[in-house]
């Protein structure tokens, strides 16, 4: 088995210390350890994330400038615009801003990015706006290479505050205000907010300044009911879960769990959510789908009125539509995914993928990509053409960073932008061939390098004795999970298969012994993959508290499980 995983380097001697100072499990104690908090005073405040240790936004450029234009903006008044792309993260920004502003008593235009209309702010949503009489736009998740439209903006009279945290193009940006922690001359000190977070530090720091200034309506609010709409666009983005973002997703989503907006309250009823607690879990695979929905084949204004809805009927109805568009997206998505994976078995030699097709669906070529890296450990671009002119997403793997190598290839693309690790690309058909050959080779010279991915990293090895009740509660004090805190993997070699039965379309279940323990445990996916009773394996995965009908025990969620070569 030890081909299959290596061991997360952890210092043994600081393990058993922390393990000793706070009172907790060993296995526990090495993942933190593993993690960086190796002292009792670091895995403390790791484990207990307050909203009191934010560091302030000294820092965030432009921000007293926005402050500044925003607090302007009140005492004239004047008609202001929110613009949002069409994702969760887009979304949720322009919630947050529409609620401040509004609070705030001002007149707030609010729309919506449409993914027929392309990426980002158009000067055709800059002309909609000026003729609308907005003196002002806020822009959440883009807008910071929009420069035409912010041209356009500027010669209109029309000041544009942009929230952004995508990637920030070289020379001077033609926005009034331009917050975004890639810029070069950005100082506060972390980097990974998504731009409902950036939303989240610009509108509290609007009503601290209001506030002092003795204004009413200000002093009214409270920024901590906003922290719903903050963990969800950051869960939702895939940034990172440390630092500012992991206190304030923790503290979003005990937020998020009293479900009070009514909008979402809904959404979770639709999505079988009972629980009275909300975890990252819930979000990205029940809350969000249905939320990216409007904007992958629809209008994602239908996901910001769901967010900003008053009542529960209209939240129903919001909640139902969106229910609706996500059936029919997981339609059209089982139609991208068959077509796409037949079409890689013709690069099944190549290091990474780049497919397309005339109709394949823009609105699910993000998903399919996602689901292509999976399945191939490959970067993988998937572009939908309408007409010729494709729109495409890209995903990655093995630490190839999809900028750098887009930027490698932007003679045979119209367009890109977006993460190391998520991007969308604008292509003609006739250039497609071409962009394929130069994604591929800057792919082959990643991993030319040495840069090939490597076995999966565990957190520890375990026996299925280790993985009882107590050590799952201890790991959940871990949460809230995902990049860059991944929920803790463990090897546990040596396992024999009691039982095993296929549940639902394609997943396994299976019943564990090694010695006198048992335990369920479910491998997603893996179907096709039974091993049979009695079978002898080394699985990677893990535990979780799985709650059903009032009852709790432990499952192990397999990752992997390949033939055991230990003795019995």
């Amino acid at each position: 088995m030890a081909d299959a995983w290596r061991l997360r380097p952890a210092d043994e001697d600081s393990a058993r210390g922390l393990a000793a100072g706070l009172g907790m499990r060993g296995l526990t104690a090495r993942i933190l350890t593993a993690r960086g908090f190796s002292t009792a005073e670091s895995a403390a405040r790791f484990l207990s994330p307050r909203l009191a240790d934010l560091r302030p936004p000294d820092g965030i450029a432009d921000l007293d400038r926005a402050i500044d234009r925003i607090v302007a903006a009140t005492t004239r008044p004047e008609k202001v615009a929110v613009f949002g792309d069409y994702d969760v993260d887009g979304t949720t920004s322009a919630a947050i801003l529409v609620l401040l502003l509004r609070a705030l008593g001002l007149d707030v235009v609010a729309r919506m990015a449409k993914r027929s209309s392309g990426y980002g702010f158009s000067p055709g949503d800059a002309t909609a706006f000026a003729e609308q009489g907005c003196t002002l736009v806020l822009t959440g998740d883009c807008g910071t290479s929009d420069h035409e439209a912010l041209v356009l903006c500027r010669s209109r009279g029309v000041d544009v505050i942009v929230i952004d945290h995508h990637h920030v193009p070289t020379g001077k940006s033609p926005a009034f205000a331009l917050l975004n922690p890639h810029r070069t001359d950005d100082t506060f000190s972390f980097k990974g907010l998504a731009s409902c977070g950036v939303a989240f530090y610009l509108a509290a720091a609007v009503r601290t300044r209001l506030r002092a200034e003795g204004n009413a309506q200000a002093a009214a609010l409270d920024p901590r009911a906003w922290l719903d709409l903050v963990a969800l666009g950051t869960i939702a983005d895939l940034v990172p879960l440390t630092h500012e973002n992991r206190i304030l997703v923790a503290a979003g989503l005990r937020e998020l769990s009293l479900l009070r907006r009514p909008g979402l309250a809904a959404l979770a009823e639709n999505a079988g959510i009972s629980s009275g607690t909300i975890g990252t879990a819930e979000v990205s695979y029940r809350l969000a789908p249905r939320l990216n929905a409007a904007g992958r084949l629809g209008d994602a204004q239908l996901a910001l009125e769901l967010l900003l809805a008053t009542d529960r009927q209209r939240g129903q109805e919001l909640a139902n539509s969106l229910d609706d568009l996500n059936r029919e997206r997981q339609r059209i998505q089982e139609q991208v995914w068959s077509a796409a994976v037949a079409a890689a078995a013709a690069y099944a030699d190549a290091p990474a993928l780049v497919l397309g097709a005339e109709g394949w669906h823009q609105g699910v070529v993000g998903i399919v990509a996602a689901k292509l890296v999976d399945k191939y450990r490959k970067p993988t671009v998937v572009v939908g053409f309408n007409a010729g002119q494709g729109r495409g997403s890209a995903r990655t793997v093995g630490g190839f960073d999809l900028v750098q190598g887009l930027s490698r290839c932007r003679e045979h693309l119209t367009g890109f932008g977006g993460h190391p690790m998520a991007a969308g690309v604008t292509v003609a058909e006739a250039d497609l061939a071409g962009f394929r050959a130069a994604f591929v080779a800057a792919a082959a010279e990643h991993f030319a390098s040495g840069a090939a991915e490597g076995p999966v990293e565990v957190d520890a090895v375990a026996s299925l004795a280790d993985l009882d009740m107590t050590q799952a509660e201890e790991l959940a004090r871990l949460a809230p999970f995902g990049t860059d805190n991944s929920e803790p993997l463990f090897a546990v070699p040596g396992v024999t298969v009691r039982s095993t039965r296929v549940v639902g379309a394609s997943h396994l279940q299976l019943t564990l012994v090694h010695g006198a323990a048992v335990s369920d445990a479910i491998a997603f996916g893996m179907g096709d993959k039974d091993p049979g009773p009695g079978a002898r394996l080394d699985v990677i995965g893990s535990a979780e508290v799985d709650e059903f009908r009032g009852k709790r025990k432990i499952r192990l969620r397999l990752r992997q499980f390949t033939r055991s070569l230990s003795e019995a």
